[in-house]
């Protein structure tokens, strides 16, 4: 049968969901087991931002693992395996990593939860990569897209109620508290071992499609050894910081600093003689990847440093949150970006400009509510965070100014995102809290847009260069430790200047995309950024 007749197996696509729900709902959750844990562990906010780390790490490790692998043996590893078996055997590393985390509570280690932590998000690692172009061959191609959407959608939802669970797990309801401890998610971690479990089970005896192809692998010495020598850099930095007592700022900062030197240095040595470097000699990309990194940063780093800021007297408080308590505001924070995902989503729909309109403004309220009532739900008092409908306009009017086109859309959520950050830094209280939560409805949109303009034009290194913008997630396990050593140097309030400039950076990495592609003849402007993060 053509792939361009193919009816969805809606069976296997709702199976696939669960799988974008948890990597969601555990990612979404270190907004929660990072403010505890830095309590319960007496850790600094630098040392704390390592769980974000060990997560957001493992996805670039198990990028280089594949990318590496794939460039010895001369073939797509992943291809050659098939879709199907690769999601399989990345639930197999998930669920050893969730059982993993049982000891390591019980032990009351927090290096234990880390490494714990690493082995499930490797186990993502795999899983991402071959579920999204599974998801786009259990059905019509020209429908591809609206699958997508559909599990973007359903990651959201479960970074909107991971929060939520893990502080039930954690602290019990607002009414019936109990003492928070490590081994008080060791029943949470079990159920999650079962449930990849489950999902593996019913992929292996399932008759879904294997997947498997026997495409040629483009052959890029040269972008290996720059992706060798950036992990090299990070090792090296990595040592420095446990071996000698310089500065942790200092240390991120040059990290920072050299992942995007040697990205730009290759890309000018790509231009003067591009043969070995596949998709790394078109410039879009190579900004794309910096801006995926600079993307993924600012969104961890947000949520990641949230917890600390919301607990710190005069803040929002005048003691301070609790532990128990700042799980609403992550939890809308995360259900921000669902909230503009579901938006954008809008768009898959072949609806009349006037109907696509109505909603566009409906659908962001529904996605807002669905916050609320999960909220309720769990026994959290939700009236102070109602007058948030007056930043869900304000995003509804960008995304509506900005026509789906990927440079214009940008351009307008990074402005209203730097200028939220700014406001955040400069103010406190709930205007504060607004502020800073408002960066996830900014960034809702932001990962189908950078996509769309890195990838375009790469013709036969598409493939390729998707795999190098995916390791580039490598930013969520860089800038939020980076941020918590300036507030460990400062303090939590004032290091979110950190998101702002990232968010300006994302700016002048759009037109430095923009200005790439003209070169090309290529008009971004007619592109559809369609949201399938």
């Amino acid at each position: 049968m053509s792939q361009t007749s193919q009816k969805t197996n809606y069976t296997a696509l709702l199976t696939l969901v669960m799988v974008f729900f948890f990597w969601g709902f555990v990612a979404a959750s270190n907004g929660i087991m990072i403010p505890f844990c830095q309590h319960h562990f007496s850790l600094t906010n630098f040392e704390s931002q390592l769980l974000g780390s060990a997560f957001f790490g493992a996805y670039f490790i198990g990028s280089i693992i594949l990318y590496l692998l794939s460039a010895f043996l001369k073939f797509e590893v992943v291809n050659k395996v098939g879709y199907k078996n690769s999601i399989i055997i990345g639930l197999c590393i998930s669920i050893a990593g969730a059982l993993l985390m049982i000891p390591s509570t019980t032990a009351n280690s927090f290096g234990l939860m880390l490494l714990s932590l690493f082995v499930v998000a490797l186990g993502f690692s795999l899983q991402q990569t071959a579920a999204q172009p599974f998801a786009i061959s259990l059905g019509s191609e020209s429908t591809g897209a609206h699958r997508l959407n559909f599990a973007g959608g359903i990651n959201s939802l479960g970074t909107t109620v991971g929060p939520i669970i893990v502080s039930y797990f954690l602290f019990g309801s607002l009414t019936s508290h109990v003492e928070a401890s490590p081994s008080n998610i060791n029943s949470l971690y079990l159920i999650l071992a079962g449930v990849f479990g489950f999902v593996a089970l019913v992929f292996a005896f399932s008759k879904l499609p294997s997947g498997k192809n026997d495409s040629v692998l483009e052959n890029s010495p040269k972008a290996s050894k720059s992706i060798v020598a950036i992990t090299a850099s990070i090792v090296l930095l990595i040592a420095l910081g446990q071996l000698t007592t310089l500065p942790k700022f200092s240390l991120l900062a040059v990290s920072i600093l050299v992942i995007i030197g040697i990205l730009i240095y290759s890309n000018q040595k790509a231009i003067t003689s591009p043969d070995g470097w596949g998709a790394m000699k078109f410039p879009q990309l190579v900004f794309g990847m910096i801006a995926i990194f600079v993307y993924v940063g600012v969104e961890v780093t947000i949520d990641n440093n949230f917890g600390a800021l919301l607990r710190t007297p005069g803040y929002f408080t005048l003691n301070g949150l609790s532990e128990s308590e700042i799980s609403k505001y992550i939890s809308l924070y995360w259900g921000s970006l669902m909230i503009g995902r579901w938006t954008g989503a809008v768009s898959v729909f072949n609806l009349k400009k006037t109907a696509k309109l109505i909603a566009g403004i409906i659908v962001p309220f529904i996605a807002f509510g669905v916050v609320i009532v999960a909220n309720w739900v769990k026994g959290n008092d939700m009236s102070d965070l109602y007058l948030y409908s007056f930043v869900i306009l304000i995003g509804i009017a960008g995304f509506q100014l900005a026509n789906e086109r990927p440079v214009a859309t940008m351009i307008i959520v990074s402005a209203l995102a730097t200028a939220a950050m700014l406001i955040g830094v400069f103010t406190s209280g709930l205007i504060s809290v607004y502020a800073f939560i408002a960066g996830g409805l900014f960034c809702s949109v932001m990962w189908p847009c950078i996509f769309a303009l890195s990838v375009t034009g790469l013709g036969k290194y598409t493939s390729q260069g998707s795999a190098l913008l995916i390791m580039m997630i490598l930013g969520g396990a860089i800038i939020p430790p980076f941020q918590g050593a300036l507030a460990d140097t400062l303090n939590v309030h004032f290091s979110y200047i950190v998101a702002a400039l990232c968010f300006a950076g994302l700016i002048v990495l759009t037109l430095l995309m923009q200005a790439s592609l003209k070169k090309q003849g290529i008009h971004v402007d007619e592109l559809e950024a369609d949201a399938v993060h």
